[in-house]
C-alpha cells in the first residue's frame, strides 16, 4: 500500500459504503474508524465511519491520519477534501429506487418521519448531485476514482474484489474480501 494515498469509500448513503469498508478490512487495508456507531440491524456487520468527517467542511486535520488506510466519507463531502492529498475513491453506486427503499426502511425503525421529502423529489436532487459530483471528480488532478456498483460486486464478488485490488494496492486477498460480500443483506432490491 502507499503510504502517501489515502483510499476514501464514498457514494451516497446506504449505497454499499460499509461492506466496501468491510471488503477492504477483510483484504487486509488498514481502516480510519472511530467505532462509536454500533452495528444494528440496518447495518448488522457495522458502519465503519470516523465521526471527524461529518465536520470534514469545518476541520480536516485529521484526514493525514487517513494515509496508507481507507476513509468512509459520503459523497456530499467530497468537495471538502483538500489538494495537497492524493486520493483513491472507491465511490459505490447503487439503483436509487433501492437507496430510497433502504432509507425509508431505516427511518421506520428509528421511528422518524419518512415523508419528508417525496421519493421522486429525492431521486432527482440524488441525480443532479452524482452528475455534478462525476463532474467535479473528473476534474480533480490529485484524485482516481473507480466506479463500483452494488449490487453487481454481490453478484460477483470475485471479479469485483480483484478489480478493487488492483486499484488501491495489488497487495489485499481477494478470496477474503469477496467472503464478506453478503447477499443476504441485499433486502431492498427492484
Amino acid at each position: 500500500m502507499n503510504p502517501e494515498i489515502i483510499t476514501v469509500v464514498s457514494g451516497l448513503p446506504r449505497s454499499g459504503t460499509s461492506m466496501m469498508m468491510n471488503m477492504l478490512a477483510a483484504g487486509g487495508m488498514s481502516l480510519l474508524t472511530d467505532a462509536l456507531r454500533a452495528a444494528d440491524e440496518d447495518n448488522p456487520k457495522g458502519y465503519f465511519e470516523l465521526q471527524r468527517v461529518k465536520q470534514l467542511d469545518k476541520d480536516n486535520s485529521w484526514l493525514p491520519e487517513a494515509r496508507g488506510k481507507a476513509v468512509k466519507i459520503v459523497s456530499p463531502l467530497l468537495r471538502h477534501l483538500p489538494q495537497q492529498h492524493r486520493y483513491k475513491i472507491i465511490f459505490m453506486l447503487r439503483d436509487l429506487n433501492e437507496i430510497l427503499a433502504s432509507q425509508k426502511q431505516m427511518l421506520i425503525r428509528r421511528g422518524e418521519p419518512t415523508d419528508t421529502v417525496a421519493d421522486e423529489k429525492m431521486a432527482q436532487m440524488f441525480r443532479k448531485h452524482l452528475s455534478d459530483i462525476e463532474k467535479w471528480l473528473g476534474e480533480q488532478a490529485n484524485i482516481s476514482v473507480l466506479y463500483v456498483d452494488y449490487g453487481l460486486v454481490l453478484d460477483d464478488a470475485g471479479r469485483y474484489a480483484r478489480a478493487i485490488n488492483a486499484f488501491v494496492s495489488g497487495e489485499l486477498d481477494v478470496e477474503k474480501m469477496a467472503s464478506v460480500a453478503d447477499k443476504s443483506l441485499h433486502r431492498q432490491q427492484r
